[in-house]
């Protein structure tokens, strides 16, 4: 039997956590009782006169399966970061309070993924986040690819799961579907004439999986970093086992910040005359000087194409001002994903490795 559920959100994504769950019907086979729609306007973000925040909740969700939306990065709100991680914490605990029956949270970019390491005198930024969330009360974390692997042992299953959603698979059907669009393209030319390139040593894994996924060669970037300074590269190797001139790259990662990696690896490939440069990356954050950096590139022609996913609001994302710009949208995934939750499906074929080849034949057959 299906639990009463519903979806609702922070300020920070109440459109997004909408078209979610609007979608639903698309993916599931029962109707419910109240719409679940009508629930992403049940919070409310209340101020005190000192700026201290209490959330309190408008319609009664006793006994539900929650669904939470969230973003702590930039928002459709303009909220700050530090100001929606309390909403988000003090929305967990108006939650919780209410008798919930479970809280998931989904939080499509985790903003402080990258605050991951150990090894220095400094907080552990994440592990603070996802320990703050499971301590009020989140019994379920959804994202989409957090920055590394080692993320996902920060949290003990026994007490909240945490699955990293593929949304690299959006990235490969939208190549697919736009720069291929057939089985023959790929066999003919893409395997012969494409090669993905990670943005460092530590993303081949990444770009080994859209390599695997095309059949294709893979090059691997080695950045020299000044980690005296964030975001600051001193050189870039290109690591390749066969010549890339007169190949179409594209260059694949996790985000896209400040694109000053992006910068030096596009300026070490042109050395080696690729017929094209392209890039591809799951979360826009689009920190200043990004756009600008960006713009650069192409207008010099350096870059062609640049695919990125919506899981980060960002005004260039809506607008032409980074030229060859295509933002593709995760809402589908999302509500598919909540979907499979609540029917209690296996999550396998969300979670299993995309092959280029096959959805290109199953979209030839139904497409």
């Amino acid at each position: 039997m299906i639990n009463s559920f519903a979806i609702t959100a922070t300020r920070s994504m109440k459109s997004y956590a909408s078209q979610a769950a609007d979608q639903l019907s698309k993916f599931t086979s029962f109707s419910t009782p109240e719409d679940p729609i009508n629930c992403v306007n049940s919070l409310e973000a209340e101020r005190f006169a000192d700026g201290e925040m209490e959330v309190a909740i408008k319609h009664s969700l006793r006994g539900r399966d929650i669904f939470l939306f969230t973003s702590c990065a930039r928002n459709e709100a303009n909220v700050t970061v530090e100001e929606a991680k309390i909403e988000l914490y003090n929305t967990i605990d108006a939650l919780k309070r209410s008798q919930a029956h479970s809280i998931t949270v989904f939080e499509p970019y985790v903003s402080c993924s990258r605050s991951d390491r150990t090894v220095r005198r400094s907080s552990v930024g994440l592990w603070v986040h996802l320990k703050t969330m499971v301590s009020l009360g989140a019994s379920h974390i959804l994202t989409y690819q957090l920055h590394s692997d080692k993320s996902k042992s920060m949290l003990d299953p026994t007490l909240c799961l945490l699955d990293d959603l593929p949304a690299l698979t959006l990235l490969k059907k939208r190549i697919c579907d736009v720069y291929i669009k057939d089985v023959q393209t790929l066999k003919n030319h893409v395997r012969s004439n494409w090669v993905f390139c990670s943005v460092d040593a530590g993303g081949e894994k990444l770009g080994r999986r859209f390599a695997n996924a095309f059949g294709t060669p893979l090059v691997v970037a080695h950045k020299q970093r000044d980690y005296s300074k964030a975001n600051s590269i001193e050189s870039v190797n290109i690591l390749s086992a066969e010549p890339i001139t007169g190949k179409v790259v594209w260059i694949v990662d996790d985000m896209i910040d400040t694109a000053g990696s992006v910068v030096s690896l596009i300026n070490a490939l042109a050395s080696h005359h690729p017929a094209e440069i392209n890039l591809a990356a799951v979360h826009a954050v689009f920190s200043n000087p990004a756009a600008e950096h960006l713009t650069e590139l192409s207008q010099k022609g350096l870059l062609n194409h640049i695919l990125v996913t919506d899981t980060v609001l960002s005004p260039h994302c809506g607008s032409q001002s980074i030229p060859n710009l295509e933002v593709v949208p995760s809402v589908e995934l999302s509500s598919k994903i909540i979907a499979t939750i609540i029917e209690n499906r296996p999550m396998g074929k969300i979670l299993e490795d995309f092959n280029a080849e096959t959805y290109l034949k199953s979209r030839g057959l139904f497409g």
